[in-house]
């Protein structure tokens, strides 16, 4: 298990390794406008797994939309001090 933050730095280290295969690098490279569209695919499934499914689907879904968004947090390069700041 892990936490929001060591999500987070586990991402950054992506970006900056570059790991040869790694699914993050990928869509850092392809940019905003793809994480963008991963993001809201898992928003909506989220939504759905809410309404009509088990918790433990719940939980999958919620975790992938978090990877999203800290994703999209990466490539635009906002730190999480930013996020925490407007919570």
């Amino acid at each position: 298990m892990k936490t929001f933050e060591q999500l987070y730095a586990e991402l950054l280290a992506r970006f900056e390794e570059r790991p040869p295969g790694s699914g993050s690098v990928r869509l850092l490279d392809a940019g905003v406008h793809a994480i963008g569209k991963k993001l809201i695919e898992e928003a909506g499934e989220t939504w759905i797994a809410a309404e009509y499914e088990s918790d433990e689907q719940v939980a999958l879904e919620v975790s992938q939309l978090l990877y999203y968004i800290q994703l999209l947090l990466v490539a635009r390069g906002v730190p999480l001090e930013k996020v925490y700041e407007k919570l």
